[in-house]
């Protein structure tokens, strides 16, 4: 029986990165999509993630789990207190959209560079990260560089402009050991950035299903 792992996504621009990486390395999986885009365009009203945000997001969480899933991997990186919530409730694997990618980018160095385009993320990530870095006794530090405008034009349809602005920005993070690209949405700028700087360069997606599919296997085996 083919593992289902529901992709809870508050953002459409979301799914195709994260699509596109289940095809190249776990195309064994059933993948089923979960979208409320409406979580992203109330998200970026609240300074701080609101209770009824949190309960919101646990709310769609738990209908996840219910659709027979093995795991639920969650592709917006601005929900981090209420993934937290969402994994202490249900009893299959709940993936955060960056673990994965913070685990790499640590193995690169000390200094993390980050580039994010959704500024109400940018707390979260950086408090996961920080939180992660001490869990495995690392004092890495992190260094983040918000681009404006990307994401509202991506949601256009314009990724070209998009994949442009993030990596003329690339630069600012030029004397950090790795550049993890923030979002899942960000990641089809890989390529761009890559020509820009000599950087390793991270992304989400890939990491994140390698990282599931070792979970929900395992899990399997035992």
């Amino acid at each position: 029986m083919r593992p289902r792992i529901v992709l809870l996504h508050a953002t459409p621009v979301a799914i195709e990165p994260i699509l596109a990486a289940f095809r190249e390395s776990w195309p064994e999986a059933e993948v089923v999509n979960l979208l409320d885009d409406g979580l992203t365009l109330d998200r970026a009203k609240e300074e701080t993630l609101s209770r009824r945000m949190i309960d919101r997001f646990v709310a769609l969480g738990k209908y996840a789990s219910e659709m027979d899933a093995s795991g639920i991997l969650i592709t917006c990186s601005a929900f981090g207190p209420a993934i937290d919530e969402l994994a202490a409730a249900v009893s299959i694997p709940v993936l955060k959209p960056n673990e994965a990618m913070f685990e790499a980018a640590l193995q690169q160095g000390k200094r993390i560079g980050m580039l994010a385009t959704f500024g109400p993320s940018v707390p979260t990530m950086t408090e996961e990260f920080e939180q992660y870095a001490h869990a495995v006794g690392s004092n890495a530090t992190l260094e983040t560089v918000l681009v404006p405008d990307a994401i509202d034009l991506l949601r256009k349809g314009d990724s070209e402009t998009h994949n442009r602005l993030v990596a003329a920005q690339a630069h600012e993070l030029a004397q950090c050991d790795a550049i993890m690209l923030a979002h899942f949405s960000t990641s089809r700028a890989a390529e761009q950035v890559r020509d820009t700087v000599t950087n390793t360069i991270l992304t989400a997606p890939h990491a994140a299903v390698e990282k599931m599919k070792a979970l929900v296997t395992g899990a399997q085996k035992c």
